[in-house]
């Protein structure tokens, strides 16, 4: 089960691990020169299949007529190793030599020059999911939002309706307007007392 995006593709190909490749390698190089180059062949038919190319199929013929003609030549000369003539012995030996070596040589040289190419172009790059959609804003539900309001509320002072508000303080007339309201009464009155006396006295 994938995530979000298309699946990814699988690779038509796999390309064996460096411990892979470094296993088969030994195995092949140490039978052929266990099998003095007669397992040369073998080394070279894997050659040809991981290359696909025309050259090492028919160096793969040739390294097997080789091998064949080796292993006729070994079962020709006699049983007893002192009856050999040098010249047998030495061309025995040369022979050995020259098909080890040149199988050991070409099958790694080829073969790790093949992979090192294939590494260097490189594989496909690493399926990377893209990024999940964001997130919609939170929305709550009404039950909760419901209870977020109450919440609030009750934290939120309620007035007392058992307390009496006291009704503010009217404001006292400053004293010096007292003092003058009265100053201007008593003239009043004088003046009035005044009138009084000289409508008696005509």
């Amino acid at each position: 089960m994938h995530g979000y995006g298309p699946t990814p593709q699988q690779q038509t190909t796999s390309r064996p691990s460096p411990a892979t490749l470094t296993t088969v390698r030994v195995i092949l190089v140490t039978a052929t020169v266990l099998s003095c180059g007669l397992l040369g062949w073998v080394a070279m038919l894997r050659l040809a299949i991981v290359t696909r190319r025309p050259r090492d199929w028919v160096l793969l013929v040739v390294v097997m007529v080789l091998n064949a003609a080796l292993f006729a030549f070994i079962v020709s000369t006699p049983d007893d190793p002192d009856d050999m003539s040098d010249a047998s012995v030495l061309l025995m030996l040369l022979w050995i030599v020259a098909l080890l070596a040149g199988v050991i040589t070409y099958y790694l040289y080829v073969e790790i020059r093949h992979y090192s190419s294939l590494r260097s172009l490189g594989s496909p790059p690493p399926y990377t999911a893209p990024a999940p959609p964001a997130p919609l804003p939170y929305q709550q539900h009404p039950a909760q939002q419901h209870h977020q309001q109450r919440q609030q509320q009750h934290q939120q002072p309620q007035p007392n309706p058992y307390t009496v508000q006291t009704p503010p303080p009217t404001p006292t007339p400053a004293p010096q307007r007292l003092d003058q309201v009265r100053a201007e009464l008593d003239e009043l009155s004088d003046y009035l007392r005044k009138e009084n006396r000289e409508g008696e006295g005509r």
